[in-house]
C-alpha cells in the first residue's frame, strides 16, 4: 500500500509540474486521472519495490549531481578527442562486474555508464557488464569502481565494500 501511495504522490506532483494549473476543478481532475492509474496498475500487479523505487529518492539526490559533473568531464575529454587533428581513439571492449545485488541497482550502474560520454553499456547479464569504451582511458575511469561504489551507496548495498 505505501508503494501505491508513494507512486499516487509522485504522479500528482509530476503531473502537477508539467501541467501549472491551480483551477480547482483541475486540481480534481489530476487527482483523480492519477488515482485511476494507479488503480490500473495494482490490478496490473506492476506496483512493486523496484518498480517504484521510493525507498532510494533522497538518497539518490547526490548521486545525480556528482553524475552531472562527471558527464560534463566526459564531454570535455571527448570533444578533446573528436577535434584533435589525430584523432587519437582507442577503443575497448571490455566487461565489469557490477557491486549491486539487485537488478534495479545493477541497471543504474549500467543506465550511468552509458550515459558519460564516450562509455555505452552493451550488454547486463548476471551481474557483469560488457562495455565499449571510445578510448583506454575511459574504460580506466569505469574500471576504477567509482561509480559502482556511489551506486552501491545509493541502494545501501555497502556491506563487504571498502
Amino acid at each position: 500500500m505505501a508503494n501505491s501511495i508513494s507512486l499516487w504522490v509522485f504522479l500528482y506532483a509530476f503531473w502537477f509540474l508539467l501541467s501549472g494549473h491551480t483551477e480547482p476543478l483541475l486540481l480534481v481532475f489530476g487527482a483523480i486521472s492519477c488515482t485511476l492509474v494507479v488503480y490500473i496498475a495494482r490490478r496490473m500487479d506492476v506496483i512493486d519495490h523496484e518498480g517504484h523505487p521510493s525507498h532510494i529518492s533522497i538518497k539518490i539526490i547526490p548521486y545525480w549531481i556528482w553524475l552531472c559533473w562527471e558527464i560534463v568531464k566526459a564531454n570535455v575529454d571527448v570533444a578533446k578527442v573528436i577535434l584533435s587533428p589525430k584523432l587519437p581513439i582507442s577503443p575497448v571492449m571490455f566487461k565489469a562486474k557490477a557491486s549491486q545485488k539487485r537488478e534495479l541497482g545493477q541497471v543504474i550502474y549500467a543506465n550511468s555508464i552509458t550515459l558519460t560520454p564516450g562509455t555505452v553499456t552493451v550488454g547486463l547479464e548476471d551481474g557483469v557488464l560488457e562495455i565499449h569504451a571510445l578510448t583506454k582511458e575511459g574504460a580506466e575511469g569505469v574500471l576504477t569502481g567509482d561509480m559502482d561504489r556511489r551506486v552501491c551507496m545509493v541502494k545501501g548495498e555497502m556491506e563487504g565494500r571498502p
